[in-house]
């Protein structure tokens, strides 16, 4: 199977994705929270990093559970246009 490249728009959100975890991880290690979300420390600097723009939703899910973050804040920091409100 190809995959098809990723838009411009899907790596900035990756991006956004990987500031707001590192924000939400603040002194807590690496190790310590890729161990908490069931992820190694590897795949949550790829994704921290935007080497991984688009991980898959439980890897998400799990890394907002971890970071005491909801769904709808991960949703609103990444995107592109401002979400409105439900």
């Amino acid at each position: 199977m190809v995959r098809t490249p990723l838009t411009p728009e899907e790596h900035e959100r990756g991006e956004r994705l990987g500031m707001l975890l590192r924000a939400a991880r603040g002194e807590r290690s690496m190790v310590e929270v890729a161990a908490s979300a069931g992820l190694s420390a590897e795949t949550l600097r790829k994704i921290e990093t935007g080497r991984a723009p688009t991980p898959a939703f439980f890897t998400v899910s799990a890394l907002a559970v971890t970071l005491g973050l909801s769904l709808d804040e991960v949703a609103q920091a990444c995107a592109l246009v401002p979400l409105a409100p439900a």
